[in-house]
Formats: structure tokens, C-alpha cells, sequence
């Protein structure tokens, strides 16, 4: 929510903008994954487990784990910085230049959405059990539950605060219980549960300082 210009009968600053990401294709993938898969990457500050757990593909044997193990840690810490920064506008302008060289486009191309798993190991983790998970986690998004809710309103007063100390961003993750860490200048990833929760909610934007 934005406007060009001064309210004074809107709480709501209006030139203050926050963009609310809880469909990170990046973040979510590799969090289905590491749970679908079985594997346990070791590392720090890596993110609790999904609410929704899927069902397991472990009973396959022809899949190399160890490297998809190995590299998760370093896969989700390079996305959620790149879901955290949202590239500026001379990025995508770069991008629509047809005549660039290809190790350029690939690497602004990283720069927006982060490295996907399929380009590292490609589409074999993504079985019809990922697709399954993923529709479902559509439904429930699309819920009139989920679209009457407005967190963001309901805490303003923590919600200003945080934006003029240079919050944009708010990544939301579909993992359990409370997870609350400052992504880089201007961004806040939580999880389901903390913004669903207003005391919980208010005491994450807090943080943000």
C-alpha cells in the first residue's frame, strides 16, 4: 500500500510500502526437500521444520543425498538473501536487453531470484508428491481465512517503527513455531505462526531496529 500523497486521516503513512513475501518459490522448494528427502544439513541458522510435513521420498536410493545435503545449507542462506535485497529497477532493464552476453544474463539473473535447485541438481527431487504439497499450501493461501486477515494493519504501530529503520520486505515461511531474523538492510523473515500472531507479530517488528 502506497500513495503519492499526504492522508492525515490514514494511520497508514502514505508513502510507506511493504511488500509481503509468503510465495519465495526459492525458499519454499528447498524446504520441501530438505524434509521430503529426509536429509539433515547441518549449519547455522538454518530454519525449523515445515508446519505441513510432506509425505517422504527416502525409500529411493538413486539420488546422491550427501551432495544435496551438503549444499542446502549454502543454497537456503544465498536465497534468502536474494528474496531479502529485491534487486532495483536497473536490474530488470539490464535483463530486458536482448544483447548482453549470457554469463551476464546469468548472473543478474541470480541476482533476482536467487539459485533454483533444479539448475544445481535438476527437476528429479520434484515428484508428484511436491506438486501435490504445493497445491495444497495454494489452497490454504487462497482461504477466505487467509485473505480477511491484514497483520500488517493490525500492527502498525510496530509496523512504522520498523519501516522508517529501513524495513521493506517481510518473508513469510511456512515453518513451526517462532523464527525471527533480519535479512540483510531492509528485510524480516518470520514464520506462519509469529504473523499470525499479534503479540508475537509486534515483538518481531520490534526487533527490527
Amino acid at each position: 500500500m502506497i500513495s503519492t500523497t499526504p492522508d492525515p486521516g490514514n494511520p497508514w503513512p502514505h508513502d510507506m510500502r511493504i511488500v509481503v513475501e509468503n510465495d519465495a518459490q526459492t525458499l519454499l522448494e528447498l524446504l520441501w526437500v530438505r524434509e521430503a528427502w529426509a536429509l539433515e544439513p547441518i549449519g547455522d541458522d538454518l530454519p525449523p521444520l515445515l508446519v505441513d510435513t510432506p509425505s517422504l521420498e527416502a525409500g529411493r536410493n538413486d539420488v546422491d543425498r550427501s551432495a544435496w545435503t551438503a549444499a542446502w545449507p549454502r543454497m537456503w542462506h544465498a536465497s534468502l538473501t536474494t528474496v531479502g535485497s529485491r534487486p532495483g529497477p536497473e536490474v530488470f532493464e539490464r535483463l530486458g536487453d536482448p544483447t548482453i552476453p549470457q554469463a551476464e544474463r546469468e548472473e543478474l539473473l541470480e541476482q533476482v531470484s536467487g539459485p533454483w535447485w533444479s539448475e544445481e541438481f535438476g527437476d528429479e527431487a520434484f515428484t508428484e508428491r511436491h506438486q501435490t504439497w504445493t497445491s495444497a499450501r495454494f489452497d490454504d493461501r487462497t482461504s477466505s481465512r487467509v485473505l480477511r486477515s491484514n497483520p500488517e494493519w493490525e500492527r502498525l504501530e510496530q509496523l512504522v517503527p520498523a519501516w522508517r529503520a529501513g524495513l521493506t520486505t517481510i518473508i513469510e515461511i511456512p515453518c513451526r513455531g517462532s523464527f525471527t531474523r533480519r535479512v540483510g538492510a531492509h528485510a524480516l523473515l518470520v514464520t506462519e505462526a509469529t504473523r499470525a500472531d499479534a503479540d508475537a507479530y509486534a515483538g518481531a517488528l520490534r526487533s527490527f531496529g
